[in-house]
């Protein structure tokens, strides 16, 4: 698994997809810069008008619900259901599902409505999803959700995968990514993620990427996943004790700067069958 993403991220480099978001205003300079930086280019488009016809010339679509509007809203059913004819992997990121009825109407309407090839959110967001007594924090995971087992995190990951037949991936400290038989944890990454505010809608856009160079959309959620881990690590090494600012920064940095042998030499994951 871990010589096919090293070999993926140089696909998405080589073909260059282009990945249409219809996302949010909070982190959606940091999306665009990240999937410049693992070599594929971003396009945001969420007026109604041209959303079907910027998702039929691209490679793969995100839906990210956190900053909602019914504007917003009606451009992700249109795009997504022109990704759907079109056979264009859709991303869904359920941005604090759970923590609001219009979110968590919105969420119900893109999973009736919406084939999602991948769905990825936090421990909340995702049990909320599959019908799970979840505390929700806002955008954040809860902490009563946090400290749930993680061979629980799986199930929940398992089950949502096989109610729509899709990839459901749940970053936290521990990252899993399952398609209801498969499943992958990841053990990379550092604490300080959680700090910066995107880290999972950036994750989103990475997984986007390599959703947009290969039709296995399990391998490319773990390599999205994976990315953010590996640059999160060597972006604290370089500059996390200078704070904040330096660290967001540099995490953009490495991302740009990741190589296959990279991530061969420091992946830390676990591949299990169902």
């Amino acid at each position: 698994m871990v010589r096919q993403i090293a070999d993926l991220l140089k696909d998405v480099q080589h073909k260059k997809p282009l990945v249409h978001h219809i996302t949010n205003y909070v982190t959606v300079n940091d999306c665009a810069n990240v999937t410049l930086a693992i070599g594929a280019s971003p396009i945001m488009a969420d007026e109604v008008a041209e959303v079907a016809q910027i998702t039929s010339i691209s490679a793969s679509l995100v839906l990210n619900m956190g900053t909602l509007n019914q504007r917003t809203v009606n451009s992700m059913i249109a795009a997504g259901k022109e990704a759907n004819s079109q056979g264009i992997p859709v991303i869904f990121d359920p941005v604090g599902a759970g923590a609001s009825n219009l979110r968590n109407q919105t969420a119900k309407m893109i999973l009736e409505e919406i084939k999602c090839s991948v769905i990825r959110g936090n421990i909340s967001e995702i049990r909320y999803l599959a019908g799970e007594n979840a505390k929700t924090k806002g955008v954040d995971a809860s902490e009563g959700d946090l400290s749930d087992d993680i061979t629980e995190s799986i199930e929940v990951a398992k089950s949502l995968a096989k109610k729509y037949n899709c990839v459901v991936a749940i970053t936290g400290a521990t990252d899993i990514i399952s398609d209801g038989i498969q499943t992958i944890s990841i053990n990379n990454g550092h604490p300080m993620l959680g700090s910066v505010t995107g880290t999972g809608c950036m994750c989103t856009s990475l997984i986007a990427s390599f959703s947009g160079a290969t039709s296995n959309y399990l391998l490319a959620a773990a390599a999205g996943i994976l990315t953010m881990s590996i640059a999160g690590e060597i972006a604290f090494d370089r500059a996390g004790k200078a704070g904040l600012g330096s660290y967001h920064m540099a995490i953009i940095d490495e991302i740009s700067k990741l190589s296959d042998e990279t991530i061969c030499r420091r992946a830390t994951l676990n591949e299990t069958y169902h």
